[in-house]
């Protein structure tokens, strides 16, 4: 039982992504046919599959096997995202994630 929650946590998570089952197995090293087992709790994985499919998902071991998602993943998450944009938009990104802060903060003292 425990196999197949995980699982289909994986799965949530890689669909949510957009991932297709062959990217995220090409990513993390392993054969699609291995994750597709995963997925469906028909076969066990390893410690450090679990910390490969973490990263690659942005969440948590915790989340995988538990359920339970960690606050501090959130920054994994933005920085993630960010790692998706184009170089050539990055110092655009920066700027306007200055604007951001530099926003947020005026908030704060009001």
């Amino acid at each position: 039982m425990p196999n197949k929650l995980a699982g289909q946590r994986i799965m949530k998570s890689r669909e949510k992504q957009h991932y297709t089952r062959e990217a995220l197995a090409e990513r993390i090293g392993i054969s699609d046919k291995y994750l597709y087992e995963i997925e469906t709790g028909s076969r066990g994985f390893s410690a450090e599959i679990l910390c490969r499919l973490s990263n690659a998902l942005s969440v948590s071991c915790d989340y995988i096997i538990m359920g339970e998602e960690k606050e501090h993943r959130g920054m994994e998450n933005l920085i993630s995202a960010l790692e998706m944009v184009e170089p050539k938009y990055r110092s655009r990104m920066r700027e306007i994630l200055r604007i951001l802060c530099e926003m947020c903060a005026s908030i704060r003292i009001q």
